[in-house]
């Protein structure tokens, strides 16, 4: 008994390493959303990611985050807000990693804008940037995951925690 036991448990955990592949795939779709963290107040993000390759993915983002001090008996406001489009390297298939894992990395490009209560009618457009991230979903059921991500660049946030869903 103690030999089948065992043996069932080696052929279980082979097949989930064999069936290692990237969770959304060549034609996967997924939205991502939640909060970051920010020395300047607590982004919110949102966006989606579409498989292009067993491995590779695109998507777009949208960020955006405010925050309010006072200052010698004045009250200030910032808010910041940004549009990137990405590109991640899924390493599954690479590391051998089971399917409900997903590790990421990659690159991103973005517009970003903020706007202040500096009395002057403008709000500042910041230019384009180009980041990195790398990023880490453990999906919980067949459709829902949760994901932590660290950026720098182009993003509104330097690290992300939220949801994933796949559609």
């Amino acid at each position: 008994m103690k030999k089948l036991v065992v043996t069932f448990l080696g052929v279980l955990l082979m097949s989930s390493f064999a069936m290692a592949q990237s969770p959304l795939g060549s034609r996967g779709k997924q939205i991502n959303f939640g909060i970051g963290l920010s020395d300047w107040g607590v982004p919110i993000y949102g966006g989606m990611d579409f498989g292009v390759h067993k491995d590779i993915s695109v998507g777009f983002e949208l960020s955006y985050r405010s925050h309010n001090w006072h200052h010698r008996g004045h009250s200030h406001s910032h808010s910041h807000y940004g549009i990137i489009g990405r590109g991640d390297y899924h390493f599954n298939t690479a590391f051998n990693i089971p399917q409900n894992w997903d590790l990421y990395a990659g690159l991103n490009l973005g517009v970003h804008g903020h706007g202040d209560d500096d009395h002057d009618g403008h709000d500042e457009f910041s230019g384009v940037g180009l980041g990195l991230q790398v990023g880490g979903r453990y999906y919980f059921s067949s459709k829902w995951g949760i994901n932590l991500e660290f950026s720098g660049g182009s993003s509104v946030a330097q690290a992300k925690f939220g949801l994933s869903v796949k559609i």
